[in-house]
């Protein structure tokens, strides 16, 4: 099936080059990489424009100033039966999207595992699964209490976005949403290769150069509380999705 690969851009240039190499070879000439670029000052949108590829389909000057509303709108144009999520800053193992692929044949998300990297591409954790070994298993409350979708790490069938989108407006994360979304409707599974090369610095949204995270207390408790208060609306869009197939 074709792939739509969604990333959202933000002064991206020191790495979205070497980003969109890892995943572009991986790519047929049917699949595209959607790119919503959120009025980024630096050169990561003449960076995108220099590689000249016809599968990139990128739209400029949004101005969301916000990363959940900019893959959002990537999301929205998504238009493949198999969409995978990308940060700017990553590498994607060579074998990635094929191994991946293979899985949504039976499974409905996948999230793999990935490595740790610095700003110069030196391994810091091998394996993030390996470090955290409670993050890595779907199931509602297990996720709930401390998640493991990642969204870099993260693909899908498009038919979830059903349920998923529009967003709910003040959720924190996209990724933990689509994640949590899949574990009450979904069938999901976590592998423990690792596939993406995520790489910490000091501008990453949830991460700084540590592994913990960033978040306060409260923004924690915030992100799972908008999870549980939008369960009656994910039932609600579930019943008229439902009801719709059935015509």
């Amino acid at each position: 099936m074709r792939v739509s690969v969604c990333i959202a851009t933000y002064n991206g240039g020191k790495f979205i080059k070497e980003q969109l190499d890892s995943i572009l070879k991986q790519l047929s000439n049917d699949d595209e990489v959607i790119i919503s670029d959120d009025s980024s000052n630096d050169n990561t949108v003449d960076i995108i424009k220099s590689l000249n590829d016809k599968r990139i389909k990128l739209f400029e000057n949004q101005k969301f100033r916000n990363h959940v509303r900019n893959f959002e709108f990537a999301l929205k144009k998504a238009s493949n039966p198999i969409i995978f999520l990308s940060d700017q800053d990553d590498i994607w193992a060579s074998n990635k999207i094929g191994i991946m692929k293979t899985e949504l044949e039976k499974y409905d998300i996948i999230v793999c595992d990935h490595s740790v990297i610095d700003e110069n591409g030196n391994i810091l954790l091998k394996s993030y699964f390996g470090h955290f070994t409670f993050r890595s298993k779907p199931g509602f409350f297990r996720n709930l209490f401390r998640h493991s979708f990642s969204g870099c790490c993260m693909a899908f069938k498009k038919s979830i976005l059903l349920e998923c989108l529009p967003f709910p407006k003040d959720i924190a994360y996209h990724d933990l949403w689509i994640g949590m979304v899949g574990n009450i409707f979904y069938k999901v599974k976590f592998i423990n290769q690792p596939l993406t090369l995520y790489r910490k610095h000091s501008s990453n949204v949830s991460y700084g150069t540590e592994l913990k995270s960033k978040n306060s207390l409260f923004i924690k408790i915030k992100m799972r509380w908008d999870i549980i208060k939008y369960i009656p609306l994910l039932l609600k869009r579930r019943f008229i999705c439902l009801k719709s197939r059935n015509f």
